[in-house]
């Protein structure tokens, strides 16, 4: 069953179109219509995506927990990004049957997954949209975006210039007008709605869940899924090469005033300087997200992790060897925090294997 039906009624768009005076059937139609031009363009919409055990990954790594894997890399652009851009989707189409003015022109920064998903909802929904990407972008996710009429920007650092290029770019774009579509929380609040089905969906599928180990880039994914299922120890996991998540946690160390934090982030979350990892979609060189994520941490219990770099390369070796999932290297780094820092007695973790390999 299409996810954005099931779990409809938790959809923070689904609570404004009732406050506004639509019907459940108003909103069920919205889903259903979309989903079926999601499809016209992709060949498949929304629906469950799979569970997989992991047994024989955990013995072959040493690792003594009952590991699950909640595999997405068939979901709609070939990863969870859509599931966030969906629920932006209804958003907008809420907002605009109320007669809230949108933007016309969407606009997101994105290195692959995130410009796949877009791009797929955007046709969907018949609206232009702007992508910008860093110089080294895998050609065939250019392609694909080209395919789907993307107006693609390749963004390269300009001198003196500290951040993000295709952040940067993207944020001058939405200061000019175009709607911002991106699963960043910080730019795009929506984004945790859809984010959020992949945690029902997941707590549905598996009971007491323990722990959760997370890869973050820009941080909406570990957000959206801890916020679904907050009864789990989150472990939000970035890179040796980029971990200003991490930073950002020390610095805030032993006190963790998040009031503080809110009103002076720039003490606490400032631009990773050179990001590099064989993760390339976690090199998002500011967690975006990083203040309701480091809140969902501490409530949980968990604490972020940072994986070196040959943990990074292992686990996604350890998963094409020992499952069938066809997952990105960025898809398997939350498993790299797992064999970074595993549970101390036995436990039923999960780690999300988000994207396809397109290698």
């Amino acid at each position: 069953m299409n996810p954005f039906l099931k779990y409809r009624e938790r959809l923070d768009s689904y609570a404004a179109a009732l406050a506004g005076g639509l019907t459940d059937a108003w909103f069920v139609d919205l889903v259903r219509d979309l989903d079926a031009a999601v499809s016209g363009v992709e060949g498949h919409g929304f629906e469950e995506t799979p569970i997989v055990d992991g047994t024989e990954l955990a013995t072959a790594a040493g690792l003594d927990v009952e590991l699950l894997i909640k595999a997405e890399p068939h979901n709609v652009g070939g990863s969870h990004k859509a599931r966030h851009l969906f629920g932006v989707a209804l958003n907008l189409g809420v907002q605009e049957q109320l007669g809230i003015k949108t933007g016309e022109r969407l606009a997101i920064a994105s290195c692959g997954n995130a410009a796949l998903g877009a791009a797929v909802i955007a046709k969907a929904m018949n609206r232009p949209l702007d992508v910008f990407v860093p110089v080294w972008a895998n050609e065939s996710v250019i392609d694909r975006l080209d395919d789907l009429g993307a107006s693609i920007t390749r963004c390269e650092r300009r001198s003196g210039e500290a951040g993000d290029p295709c952040y940067r770019r993207f944020r001058e774009a939405v200061a000019a007008g175009s709607q911002a579509f991106s699963v960043q929380g910080t730019d795009t609040p929506s984004t945790f709605d859809g984010g959020r089905t992949l945690g029902w969906e997941l707590a549905d599928q598996v009971q007491q869940i323990d722990s959760l180990y997370v890869q973050v880039g820009g941080g909406a994914l570990a957000t959206a899924v801890s916020l679904a299922i907050p009864t789990a120890r989150l472990h939000p996991v970035q890179a040796e090469g980029n971990a200003p998540l991490r930073r950002a946690w020390d610095a805030l160390a032993p006190n963790f005033d998040f009031d503080y934090a809110s009103q002076h982030p720039e003490e606490f979350m400032q631009p990773w300087d050179n990001p590099q990892s064989f993760a390339t979609g976690i090199l998002d060189d500011i967690t975006y997200d990083w203040l309701p994520l480091l809140k969902q941490t501490k409530f949980t219990g968990g604490h972020p992790i940072v994986a070196p770099e040959s943990l990074i390369i292992e686990a996604y070796d350890l998963a094409h060897l020992h499952t069938s999932v066809p997952v990105c290297s960025t898809g398997t780094a939350g498993l790299a925090g797992l064999l970074t820092e595993a549970p101390e007695s036995r436990e039923r973790v999960v780690v999300l294997f988000t994207g396809i390999d397109r290698e």
